[in-house]
């Protein structure tokens, strides 16, 4: 099944996030979806950093994915929060989304180690408006929790189409509002005195195992080719000393 979930929805959804003024944000808009202009300007900074780094960069997008999301509610450990954001760079999500009524997601930056500057968040104000347009965007609730038996990390159907992972608080777990929302429950078999593991270690199992089985089995889990260029772009306008200069000198001036 392909990727339901396409930026251009997530664009036009309307998400309560208020965007930060950003160069690589507003260069992208300028281009207004047109392959050639993405790419000249790719091709421009391209040139102003070596071709080792350029293919590092090539490969991460490559590897980039929104079918599958996560959504963090009310985390308010900053190490958890760091580990969750670190968690979806190295599995290749492209987005996370937070719900915040109780506490600020504050990524710890020591353990986030930069990973925060290569995934997109997106805030919402209540966990009833993230459901929402999770579900608006095409994306399936899945709620997980150890006190629910419908389907592990080995049995989830990852190619029924795009999903969003829910994580709850560190101590109360996922609020009464996600199962009541939840279109699927995902639990970690378990053979110890535990019932439960930290929400750091349950997201990168789940992240992981789930990542590589969407990979493996579904179809169109990658970024549509505009997609993909517009994040290598974003991602150079962070990695070029003065890309808004070296921009602006080539290609003329753009609003912020």
């Amino acid at each position: 099944m392909k990727n339901t979930a396409s930026d251009a929805s997530l664009r036009d959804s309307g998400c309560v996030e208020i965007p930060v003024a950003d160069f690589g944000a507003a260069c992208v808009a300028a281009c207004g979806g047109d392959p050639a202009a993405l790419s000249e300007r790719i091709a421009c900074l391209s040139g102003f950093m070596t071709a080792e780094r350029y293919g590092v960069l090539c490969d991460a997008v490559s590897m980039r994915t929104r079918y599958m999301t996560v959504l963090a509610e009310n985390m308010y450990h900053g190490q958890n929060a760091a580990a969750l954001i670190r968690h979806c760079d190295a599995f290749g999500l492209q987005q996370m989304h937070t719900v915040e009524t109780v506490c600020r997601f504050e990524p710890n930056p020591v353990i986030a180690r930069g990973s925060e500057r290569w995934v997109d968040l997106r805030r919402h104000r209540s966990t009833a408006e993230a459901v929402s347009w999770l579900k608006a965007a095409g994306y399936r609730i899945v709620a997980t929790t150890p006190h629910r038996e419908d389907t592990t990390p080995e049995t989830f159907d990852v190619a029924r189409g795009p999903f969003a992972l829910v994580f709850g608080t560190e101590h109360a777990g996922i609020s009464d509002e996600v199962i009541a929302a939840a279109d699927e429950f995902l639990r970690i078999p378990m053979c110890g005195l535990v019932e439960s593991l930290n929400v750091s270690a349950s997201a990168a199992i789940l992240i992981y195992m789930l990542s590589e089985r969407m990979r493996q089995q579904v179809e169109g889990w990658r970024l549509a080719p505009v997609e993909h260029d517009e994040l290598l772009l974003r991602w150079l306008c962070r990695s070029v000393k003065d890309a808004e200069g070296i921009l602006t000198r080539h290609f003329g001036p753009i609003d912020i």
